[in-house]
This record gives structure tokens, C-alpha cells and sequence, in this order.
């Protein structure tokens, strides 16, 4: 494989704004990419999925780039693990300065030592090894396998303006082709990844980009044309435009959020999909005891570790601490146990993470149950990587009595 210096020189520059400067991977890469007019589709290409790629096997890349140090500063240091990965992926290196102390005999060498060690050999932190062998048991491992594949592009079809084989059929027409999900009601995947938010069909708003897992939610809700719902962690919106093209753009989805810059990109969102009926709150420190009672349904799609999205965010789990994941925790404590006042009696909820761990969900719930007779758990569902190939989801439908 014939090496460009430029793009080596980019993907080094991107793994130092995130491992460095503790940067976002994806906000670096859409800087990177935008940094240089004259590469084409191969050469970004390039750049983000080798950098992404690096990020996700870094603790194996440093094992065997035999890479001791617990951070990485020098420059020449990031030569060597992107040497070390091409290595692995059966490379052979260009004669470049940088690449000079790399033995490649000594780097498969070691790659194969790594293959007997599974915190190295899945290249992840010893605590998060650790804390999922302990809550999944077995299944653990076959999960944090299945997590460092590449997750697949999901589309998620804007129901007011198209259905999902006229939207195949358009996709079809500009030269990228989808597949149906059957477990999915409106999902198609793109097989082969593709710039879908440059095309019309983005521009038109007849999708979104939204994981097939995550698609599942909306739907869990049960919700129906004309109802007042709320969605208390609405962040950018996704699951929020969701429900209001379930509802048929009828009724009423407020979206909140304690970070009003969300809340205006879901604005821009709702009418790219030409969507009106959401209403978007932030949340300030009367604002869920004024809503006290008032929701047929209810969303609570908490912050959580992120453990189930490590196939999109794989540079999460290098800056997830222990002590974060326990604070969360209450955070989720109280978000279900303050902000489900909101629904009226009657009514139903959906309590979700987007974590594999129970002590996040399955636990969470359970103890919200006891603790509060008046709500009832009507049923829980889980999707994994692992069995299902989407992102590690969970959700619970709860009713008010």
C-alpha cells in the first residue's frame, strides 16, 4: 500500500487533539477533514478510519509498538502506533524516519502475545474489563468483542415525508444502495458507507441518521397521534423527532434538556423534517414541578456511561473514569425518581440508557419500582451488540398506576 505523507501527517495531528487535548474523535476528524479542499473521497477515507481505528485498539497498539508510558506526548510516539497498526494489518511500511525503530517481526510477535490476554487483546481499560465481567458474567466477553467492530450507518426514515422503500428506491437512483432491517420498522443500512448528509434526500429531510437500537425506543413508548409527551433528556433530538412523526405530527412532544444548545439544533432539525408539533424547555429549577402530572407518556433516556455505544464512540472509553460512571449513577437516581412526577396517572414511561451494564438499568429500575408502589414495570427489553448487531440499548416501559 502506497503511503501519502500528508494524510499520515493528518491522522498523527488527529490522534494528538484527542488523546492530548481531549478532544471529541468525531469533532476532530470533521476538523481534519475540512482542513485540506484538495483530498478526495479515498484520502478521507483514509484518515478517518485509520484514526478511528488506532483510538479503538489503542491499548493493543501500544502493547505492541512496546509502548510503555501511561500517556503519550512525544510526536514520534504516534508515528510508531500508526506504524504498529499497519503492521498488524499486514502492511509493509514505507522507508520513512519516523517508521526506523519499528521491527515488524517484533510487533506481530507481540500481537500474537496480546491474543492471550483479553483486557489487552480488546483493547480496553482494566476497570471497565473488570466492572463487565463482574455484572454480565459470560456474556461479557462475547459483548466487548462485538463492540470493537465498526458500527454500520443506520437510517432512520422520516415517515411524513416518504416510506422506507420509496426512500430505498430515491437512495437507489443517486448510486447508494440500502438494505432493509425486518426487526426495524422504518431502518435501511448502507453497506457500504456513504456521505448521505451532502445528498438532497438529507437536505429535504426525509431521514435521519439514528442507530437501529435507538429506533426501537421511540417505539417502545406507545405512543399515538394527539397526545401531550415529554421528553425529559431530549438532547439534540433524535428520539424526539422520532416520536413526533409517530404521533403524525398531531398533539404535542416537549423536548428538554439543561443544555440549551441542544435544544436549538433539535429546533433546526424538527423543521428540516418538517415537523411542528415539538415544543422544546429547558430545564430549570421549577420547571418539572410545573409539568407536575401533565404527560400521557413520558421519555427518560438518561445520561449513562455510554458502554453500549462504543462501537460509535470508541475514544469514550479511554476518558470514562470509574468515579463518573458511580455519579451517574445517582444522577439516574434521581432524574427517574424527580422528573416521572411529570406523568400523569395512567400514563406510561420508558426509563432507557444506552449501556450494557444492569447496575445503569435493570437495577435502576428495580429500585425505582420498590420505592414507589404507584408505578408498575409492564415489561424490559435489551439490544446487543453482540446478538443483535446494533448498539447496546435498554428500556423499560413502566405505567402510573
Amino acid at each position: 500500500m502506497k503511503y501519502h505523507r500528508v494524510l499520515v501527517e493528518a491522522i498523527v495531528f488527529a490522534l494528538q487533539q484527542i488523546f492530548n487535548e481531549n478532544r471529541q474523535a468525531d469533532k476532530v476528524i470533521e476538523q481534519v477533514l475540512k482542513s485540506n479542499k484538495k483530498w478526495g473521497s479515498r484520502d478521507r477515507a483514509f484518515i478517518a478510519e485509520n484514526t478511528y481505528e488506532i483510538v479503538r485498539w489503542w491499548r493493543l497498539l501500544k502493547f505492541v509498538a512496546n509502548i510503555n508510558c501511561v500517556r503519550v506526548e512525544e510526536e514520534a510516539l504516534f508515528w510508531q502506533i500508526f506504524a504498529a497498526w499497519r503492521v498488524i494489518q499486514g502492511d509493509k511500511l514505507p522507508e520513512w524516519a519516523e517508521f526506523k525503530t519499528i521491527n515488524a517481526k517484533e510487533v506481530l510477535a507481540r500481537n500474537e502475545e496480546a491474543k492471550g490476554i483479553r483486557k489487552i487483546r480488546e483493547s480496553v481499560p482494566d476497570w471497565i474489563d473488570a466492572i463487565g465481567e463482574q455484572e454480565l458474567g459470560e456474556n461479557w466477553e462475547a459483548e466487548l468483542h462485538a463492540m470493537n467492530f465498526q458500527a454500520p450507518v443506520v437510517l432512520r426514515t422520516n415517515t411524513l415525508k416518504t416510506n422506507k422503500l420509496d426512500l430505498k428506491k430515491s437512495f437507489r437512483e443517486i448510486g447508494i444502495e440500502t438494505e432493509t432491517l425486518p426487526s426495524v420498522q422504518d431502518a435501511l443500512v448502507l453497506p457500504k458507507r456513504a456521505n448521505v448528509f451532502s445528498t438532497e434526500l438529507f437536505k429535504k429531510g426525509l431521514f435521519e441518521v439514528q442507530d437501529a437500537g435507538s429506533q426501537l425506543i421511540a417505539e417502545y413508548l406507545d405512543v399515538q397521534a394527539g397526545m401531550r409527551v415529554i421528553d425529559a433528556c431530549a438532547g439534540a433530538g433524535g428520539k424526539t423527532l422520532h416520536l413526533a412523526t409517530l404521533m403524525q405530527n398531531k398533539g404535542r412532544v416537549i423536548a428538554m434538556d439543561v443544555e440549551d444548545y441542544k435544544l436549538q439544533e433539535l429546533q433546526r432539525r424538527a423543521k428540516r423534517n418538517g415537523i411542528g408539533n415539538v415544543e422544546i424547555k429547558l430545564i430549570e429549577a421549577k420547571t418539572i414541578k410545573r409539568l407536575k402530572e401533565s404527560a400521557d407518556r413520558l421519555l427518560l433516556d438518561v445520561p449513562c456511561s455510554g458502554l453500549g455505544v462504543l462501537r460509535r464512540n470508541p475514544d469514550a472509553k479511554w476518558k470514562l473514569k470509574k468515579d463518573f460512571l458511580e455519579k451517574i449513577k445517582q444522577t439516574q437516581a434521581e432524574i427517574i425518581t424527580n422528573y416521572s412526577k411529570m406523568l400523569k396517572h395512567g400514563g406510561k414511561m420508558v426509563y432507557a440508557t444506552c449501556s450494557i451494564l444492569p447496575s445503569e438499568s435493570e437495577e435502576q429500575v428495580q429500585k425505582f419500582i420498590t420505592q414507589n408502589p404507584e408505578y408498575q414495570l409492564i415489561e424490559e427489553k435489551r439490544t446487543s451488540p453482540a446478538k443483535d448487531g446494533f448498539d447496546g440499548f435498554y428500556m423499560a416501559l413502566i405505567e402510573r398506576k
